[in-house]
């Protein structure tokens, strides 16, 4: 479930999506303004046009069958003049309304009044108002009275209502034409508009997913070409075709990856040349070194042996050559063993190993049984390297005896796995110093770092905790350091319990296999 969530938000924020969408809008908003602009044009203009025309008529109609009636006309004479008045042409209803001898109102239609035809009820109080109002005359007025009109919907269908008073004492004339057919007529137009709207914003859609794969295509193979240059593929370029802006953007990955291959290549080769020069140069340096430790071993036997052949003022330099030489030989194995993790050549050569017991004999070897605590169940087995985890080991609880001071515990679990199948070996080793400062924390595993700049020259290479982070990549493992909270600094090694399938991997790969690294 959750795959498919971000799959989707993956796809809705797609440039493609974004564009289709953009193109959508935009064409919507345009159809529906121009659709919406057409039908308020024509429904102005049928209105008007059907407005216009019935008025004119009753106009004149009023004109020529209301203005003939005489004074007090009866009822029927005001419904024959009303039917004739509706004959117009127009399909419209009249009503006149007049006064008899009497003063009494009388009412003529042309409709049927059982039918519930056209009445004075029908006619909005505010038109018979303006009607019956008696206008000022003036120079932009010379008539009392005028026509008016106004539309109303009765239900569901329009009416146009128009109204006037004959000038003189004649009657009030009022009429009704229903606005149904012209209604059909904008309905229509807008059933129109709107399939025109819907068909504007399915071919703006097909526009704009044409539009978006010609714009992605050449944006998606230039993400490819990144992919493939991220990954190390430095030959990839990409196909330049055109002259438009894409066409420019491919021709600068083009010259980027060119020239990033060939600074790689550089750097590549002097980092060959760099690591040749210190192999070869180790490997130089061991045949004098033989000799010079050979005769330091005999001086130093001269010294053990507290014969008095030396002099004692040249024993102090005595003591000095040999700790400088051992010092001496020492960085030269590791420079060895450094060169070897550069150039891919170290390998692993396998064997079960009891854990607790590895960590004795290397406690052990180095003399270090009073000055270490280990807390290790024997019985914990792990397939390792054991010349390397003893390597690790070594450079571990050597430095934090040397920089943490005794007593220096190691503590051993298993703990399984978080992302896969199977344990892992986890060896702390935690010491009772003040601890590492927070500064020097990111450096302790770079090579020949010294966490005081005042004490460039010391006992060690430099390149101790920088073996021993290699070794435990090369099993697959990873070494952290950091600070205790009861005191102290605390390195964790964390190993596969079994290295084998990192063996086979490298084997699958062509990197490698079970064997010797020449030393």
């Amino acid at each position: 479930m959750a795959r498919r969530k971000v799959q989707s938000r993956i796809r809705f924020t797609s440039l493609r999506l974004r564009l289709v969408v953009v193109f959508g809008l935009v064409a919507l908003t345009a159809a529906v303004s121009a659709s919406g602009i057409a039908y308020w044009l024509n429904r102005e203009a049928v209105q008007k046009r059907a407005q216009d025309a019935a008025l004119e008529v009753f106009e004149r109609e009023m004109q020529s069958h209301a203005s003939t009636l005489r004074p007090n006309p009866t009822q029927d004479q005001l419904r024959m003049a009303a039917r004739q008045m509706a004959d117009g042409g127009q399909r419209f209803s009249v009503l006149l309304i007049a006064e008899d001898a009497d003063g009494r109102a009388v009412y003529g239609s042309s409709t049927d009044s059982a039918l519930k035809g056209f009445t004075l009820d029908d006619v909005p109080a505010s038109l018979r108002k303006a009607v019956n109002k008696r206008q000022e005359l003036s120079a932009g007025n010379k008539h009392a009275y005028h026509l008016y009109w106004q539309r109303v919907i009765d239900g569901d269908t329009p009416y146009l209502v128009g109204g006037a008073r004959m000038i003189g004492g004649g009657p009030t004339g009022y009429m009704r034409k229903s606005l149904e057919l012209e209604a059909k007529d904008l309905n229509s137009l807008a059933w129109s508009l709107g399939i025109a709207t819907a068909l504007s914003l399915i071919g703006s859609a097909l526009l704009a997913q044409a539009a978006a794969t010609t714009v992605l295509k050449p944006v998606q193979r230039l993400g490819v070409a990144a992919r493939r240059l991220g990954e190390g593929q430095l030959d990839t370029r990409l196909r330049v075709s055109g002259t438009d802006e894409l066409a420019d953007l491919s021709r600068t990955f083009n010259l980027a990856a060119e020239s990033l291959e060939k600074k790689v290549d550089d750097m590549s080769a002097r980092e060959e040349a760099s690591r040749r020069f210190v192999a070869d140069m180790s490997h130089e340096l061991r045949t004098p070194l033989t000799a010079i430790t050979a005769v330091t071993e005999v001086l130093e036997e001269e010294l053990d042996a507290d014969t008095g052949s030396l002099d004692p003022m040249i024993e102090p330099a005595v003591r000095l050559v040999v700790s400088e030489t051992r010092r001496l030989n020492d960085l030269v194995e590791n420079l060895m063993e450094v060169t070897r993790f550069d150039a891919g050549t170290a390998r692993l050569v396998l064997d079960d190993v009891d854990i607790a017991d590895q960590i004795t004999a290397c406690i052990d070897a180095r003399a270090w049984l009073d000055a270490v605590e280990l807390n290790a169940d024997r019985g914990i087995m792990a397939r390792l390297d054991p010349r390397r985890l003893d390597v690790v080991l070594a450079n571990l609880i050597g430095n934090a005896l040397k920089h943490g001071g005794s007593p220096v515990r190691v503590s051993v679990r298993l703990e399984s796995k978080a992302d896969t199948e199977g344990e892992e070996l986890v060896i702390e080793v935690q010491d009772h110093g003040p601890g590492i400062p927070e500064d020097v924390l990111p450096h302790v595993f770079d090579r020949f770092y010294k966490a005081s700049a005042s004490r460039p020259r010391s006992e060690g290479s430099g390149l101790g905790l920088s073996i021993a982070l290699e070794n435990a990549h090369i099993h697959g493992g990873e070494i952290t350091a950091a600070n205790s909270p009861k005191g102290g600094a605390v390195f964790t090694l964390r190993l596969p319990r079994d290295a084998s399938e990192l063996i086979e991997q490298e084997r699958g790969g062509g990197t490698g296999g079970d064997e010797g690294d020449g030393q």
